[in-house]
Order: structure tokens, then sequence, then C-alpha cells
């Protein structure tokens, strides 16, 4: 029985750890304000933990009955698969850019943490948490020095005029920058609401985007 208990107090100081480096991973995403924080995390790798060590030490009283076999990877694979419906649960559109698909990875990620410390890869899971967390932050980062191209969407109120259209697209295709999507709508007063897609070119500040149509006295407004 003494040693039933200390293996017992093994899986829960397995549970506590992974648990402890989901939190890790969460708190990097709660400093940036994403919807997964330090308490998803956790709960997300102490479960997987938790689940893993179930399937490889919870049967062990069956272990060996005849007609009865084990297969101690389908909880595993599982875990895996399963997690991905919360993931998904935290990806969304807005203004017709992707968000959340960073934090949704974590999330898998965080799984898969749980699960190597469950097995008992105790440098493994931690190794592999504090991997994610450096990744997210400079990945995070070193955005602004790779000046990779960036989409933004662009709402403009412009007089209506038969080369009001026009003049936006040239102004456009001036500065190199691309039209993805293009959206008119008619407004009362004869304005129109153009709403565009835009990529942006590499290193494209949005100051220089609004000051694109600052000469122009049909433009009414302009927002990014």
């Amino acid at each position: 029985m003494p040693n039933y208990i200390l293996v017992q107090f093994g899986y829960i100081g397995r549970v506590v750890l992974a648990g402890l480096c989901g939190a890790l991973i969460g708190y990097e995403r709660k400093n940036r304000l994403k919807e997964a924080g330090i308490r998803t995390h956790f709960i997300v790798a102490l479960a997987s933990a938790l689940v893993i060590i179930i399937s490889k030490y919870g049967f062990y009283d069956i272990v060996g009955t005849p007609g009865i076999g084990l297969d101690p990877a389908r909880l595993a694979a599982q875990v895996v698969s399963g997690v991905g419906f919360l993931g998904a649960g935290l990806i969304f559109i807005r203004n017709q850019s992707i968000n959340g698909l960073t934090t949704a990875a974590g999330i898998w990620a965080t799984a898969g943490t749980g699960l190597a410390i469950g097995c008992g890869l105790y440098l493994l899971g931690i190794v592999s948490s504090i991997l994610i967390v450096i990744a997210q932050i400079v990945l995070h980062r070193s955005r602004r020095w790779m000046k990779l191209p960036t989409a933004e969407q662009v709402f403009l109120k412009i007089c209506n005029s038969k080369d009001s259209i026009g003049y936006i697209e040239d102004k456009f295709r001036e500065s190199k920058i691309e039209i993805i999507n293009m959206k008119v709508n008619n407004l009362e007063g004869d304005c129109l609401e153009v709403i565009i897609y835009a990529k942006l070119p590499k290193g494209y500040k949005k100051t220089t985007l609004l000051k694109l149509f600052s000469d122009n006295p049909l433009i009414k407004s302009l927002e990014v």
C-alpha cells in the first residue's frame, strides 16, 4: 500500500508540472491580451497529462486478462485530435483578417507538452514549453524588422463622381498597393462608402496611407 501511494504522488507531481508548463505558455499569451490565457493553457496541459497517465497506468488491474487487449496510445491520440475543437473556437475573422491562429496552435502544442510530462518525459516537456514561449515572443517581435507585407482594411467616404473609383484605384496603384477586394456602398448626400482590403508593400506605414488622399477635397473621411 505505501508503494501504491508513492506512485500516486508521482502521478500527481507529473500533473502539477504539466499544468505549470501550460501556465507558462498561457502567461505569454495573456500578456498579449489573447482569448486563451493562463487558465486555459493550465487546464489543457494538466488534463493532457492526466489522460496519458490514465492511458498508461489506469488499466493495470486488468492487464493480462484473457480476451482484453490494451493500446496506451489510443487516449493520447484522442487528446491530440480532440483538442482541435478548442483551438477552432479561438480562430475568428475580423475585418477580413484571421486572428487566433497562433493561440490555437499554442493550445495544441500545450496538449503535447502535457502528454510528454504525463508520460514521464519531464525534460522534453519542460524544454518544449520553454521553446514555445520563446518562439511566440521572438517571432512576434521579429515581424517588425522582417518588414513582411501586411494587409489592411481601408474605409473611405468619397463624393460620388464619374471618376471617384478610378481616382482611388490610381492612387493605390501609384503607391504599389495591391487591392485584394473592394466594396462600394451608396450613402445619403450623393456620397460613396468604399471598403478596400489591400496588401501593403513591405515596410509601408499606415500614416503614409492616411496621407495618400489628404490633398483631395472629395475625400470626406479615411480610416484604416
